[in-house]
């Protein structure tokens, strides 16, 4: 039996993260550090590309958007926005130290070539949109379980 790749993505996201978060745990000398770690360099800006969009969701009372470019993703998030079922967990890499992008009022975006819908995530990355802005989540990626899909427009 071959899985759907909307199913094989989050089961690999969620294995590496989990892997990642107990290794780290596990390290000599390994302390939780209260500032945020070193921020990747930016990447430059992605290029939108035909049938690209722009997906904005909705974390409790915040809003934050993210520049979709891989048509299952795009495909994901038209599903969600006209109610249907599918993995509703927003997961991206998230590239700090920039304008933000499509991302208007923060200093960080979700690099549309490192993400995925999920079922699950680890807590490590889930809140909201000010706690990635304000390094209160220091992981590199963001995935905040209560997202909600509440529009989508084409990309520039």
């Amino acid at each position: 039996m071959t899985l759907d790749r909307r199913v094989r993505r989050p089961f690999a996201a969620v294995a590496a993260t989990a892997l990642v978060a107990v290794l780290g745990a596990c390290s000599p000398g390994a302390s939780p550090s209260p500032s945020p770690s070193p921020s990747p360099s930016p990447s430059p800006s992605p290029s939108a590309g035909a049938g690209a969009v722009v997906v904005t969701i909705r974390v409790g009372d915040e809003t934050y958007r993210i520049l979709l470019t891989d048509p299952a993703d795009i495909a994901v998030a038209r599903d969600l926005a006209a109610g249907k079922e599918a993995p509703r967990i927003p997961n991206g890499r998230v590239v700090r130290g920039d304008d933000g992008g499509v991302n208007t009022g923060y200093h960080w975006h979700i690099d549309p070539k490192d993400f995925e819908w999920a079922d699950f995530t680890v807590e490590v990355c889930d809140g909201l949109p000010s706690h990635v802005e304000n390094g209160t989540i220091t992981s590199d990626r963001f995935c905040p379980w209560s997202a909600e899909v509440v529009g989508l427009a084409p990309a520039d």
